[in-house]
């Protein structure tokens, strides 16, 4: 069962309720009925049609028309400054030796292998020759085993919803897809301990928990398509980081094949271990440059009982930083998310998804999702904090949703941003972390910075774990401004001792900028690490670490 693309909201959506939330104030937040026991819609996505299995995730995210082919992607090597490095070339002596690992699993199609080659974003594009589809982490051994042996690189690849290029190769690259990989191990209705293998769709397990009155630590805006494995190699954050952590501690085990074929099983379900070095937290956040990831033991938290989503309008960046200080103090341990965005981003998601938008025109909107055990207790605690924002001037409008139809379209204004961009233009995408009272000074600046010369300059992301995506969107690419972005985004993040990546990963496109984040000595150790566990090189080179 797939994602579906949400209609336009039905206008008697947003009414307001008499007598609600009006208190004097002339505008009115409204609280939408719930049927008794319903919980919170957990498939979200990004729009667009029908998700099918093996699709790429372009099609899934809607980003282009059906009846439209789109141009093709400029390759990497074309684009980029990047040498091949010495490894082996695929011959059809190593096509066979593959198909006797894999037999009938060995796409060499140009069809299939288009698919594979280019990222979601159309921004980076190789010309592999060869797409493996191993089910087992025996057959990951073996491929590996025999890639190390005729010196053949590997690029390991999952749902391929890399923001940075880390999921593609950057030329002729074999790639191997965990796609079939995709069953539950095992689910301890106790512990909330679920075990699988790597090619699980994070949107299966999410329903397969639920289904268990558990939830899946992590959401994000591809869920549909993004693949476990790929969620803990890239150490991807998203909705719930300020609910339930990042993955480095929701994470309990591994299985991961090393570049050689070395299987480690460190597939622990246990919650205390100190025995010896960590290692499962050396593969959490690699992607894919120091073994691939075949099984996970993730602990999953119960399913919340009462879940509520609140919409709100600000007046500006200083107040949505205060309504946030309000919400830690008031909601405490029911808040889940709280999410930010501006005015732009509002006017894109309209005018290129026709989605409205569900309260007055302001310059920032938030959304605060709350989850906790006893509707009554979350409902009262929500009401005093949205109380104080319009008694305040903190909020100037908003709605509040209980039903999960209703909390899916609220939801939607902030996930489908990432798609509305797409269809805007070039997307020139930075996923930045500063500290929370600048994080919006960066947008500011490069408006003024950038005038005419961008089409839209746009700020939103995780006000709560202080990550901003920032988006520049032109009518095409453009090296003049590229310049104009690179390396100055990165140089301010650095002057406020903020991060280059916040969850994305570095992947191809950002592997040169780590020095911004990162002091020289950490980057020496990062290469005796990747010398150590893959002495030549294979795995996913021109990932992560810089240049030479």
């Amino acid at each position: 069962m797939g994602p579906h693309l949400l209609s336009r909201w039905p206008a008697w959506l947003f009414s307001v309720a008499p007598g609600w939330w009006r208190k004097g104030h002339s505008h009115a937040l409204v609280r939408t009925a719930c049927a008794p026991g319903a919980t919170l819609e957990q498939r979200r996505w990004p729009g667009g049609p029908q998700w099918v299995p093996g699709a790429s995730p372009l099609t899934c995210r809607g980003c282009s028309s059906a009846s439209k082919r789109p141009a093709e992607v400029m390759l990497t090597q074309e684009r980029y400054p990047v040498r091949r490095l010495p490894f082996a070339a695929a011959s059809e002596e190593d096509l066979a030796a593959f198909e006797r690992i894999l037999p009938g699993r060995v796409v060499t199609s140009p069809e299939e292998l288009a698919a594979v080659n280019v990222d979601w974003l159309r921004t980076v594009r190789g010309c592999s020759k060869v797409l493996l589809k191993p089910r087992t982490t025996e057959e990951v051994s073996q491929i590996l085993r025999y890639c190390h042996e005729r010196n053949l690189a590997v690029t390991p690849q999952g749902g391929n919803t890399s923001m940075v290029g880390g999921s593609v190769p950057v030329f002729d690259e074999v790639v191997l897809s965990t796609s079939l990989m995709n069953q539950v191990v095992g689910f301890h209705k106790v512990s909330g301990v679920l075990v699988c293998q790597a090619g699980c769709i994070l949107e299966d397990l999410s329903q397969y928990v639920e289904e268990r009155d558990f939830v899946m630590p992590l959401d994000l805006g591809a869920k549909g398509s993004c693949h476990i494995g790929g969620n803990v190699a890239t150490n991807a954050g998203g909705l719930r980081v300020l609910r339930y952590g990042s993955l480095h501690g929701t994470v309990l085990g591994l299985e991961v094949v090393l570049a050689d074929g070395t299987v480690l099983n460190c597939l622990t379900s246990l919650r205390k271990d100190n025995t010896g070095y960590d290692l499962k937290q050396l593969f959490i956040g690699s992607e894919g440059t120091l073994g691939v990831i075949t099984a996970v033991s993730i602990l999953c938290p119960p399913k919340p009982k009462a879940v509520n989503v609140a919409f709100l309008g600000c007046p500006g960046f200083t107040e949505v930083l205060q309504a946030f200080s309000s919400c830690n103090r008031l909601l405490g341990e029911i808040l889940s998310a709280f999410e930010f965005m501006d005015a732009e981003c509002m006017r894109l998601v309209g005018q290129h998804l026709h989605l409205a938008c569900p309260v007055q025109e302001s310059p920032f909107y938030v959304l605060v999702e709350t989850s906790g055990s006893s509707r009554e207790h979350d409902g009262a605690k929500l009401d005093a904090f949205l109380e104080q924002a319009l008694s305040s001037g903190l909020v100037t409008d908003g709605t509040v949703a209980t039903d999960q139809r209703k909390m899916k379209m609220l939801w939607a204004l902030r996930e489908r941003i990432t798609e509305a961009l797409s269809r805007d233009g070039y997307v020139y995408k930075y996923d930045i972390s500063l500290p929370v009272e600048r994080l919006y000074d960066l947008v500011t600046d490069l408006r003024a910075r950038l005038g005419p010369s961008a089409k839209s300059v746009v700020g939103y992301g995780h006000l709560g774990d202080g990550n901003l995506h920032l988006n520049v969107t032109g009518e095409a690419f453009s090296t003049q401004l590229l310049g104009a972005l690179e390396p100055y985004v990165y140089e301010w993040t650095a002057r406020q001792c903020g991060s280059v990546s916040a969850e994305h990963g570095l992947g191809f496109r950002k592997r040169d900028v780590i020095g911004y984040s990162k002091p020289p000595a950490a980057v020496q150790l990062m290469r005796g690490l990747k010398a150590l566990l893959d002495p030549k090189g294979i795995l996913n080179p021109y990932k992560t670490l810089p240049s030479q």
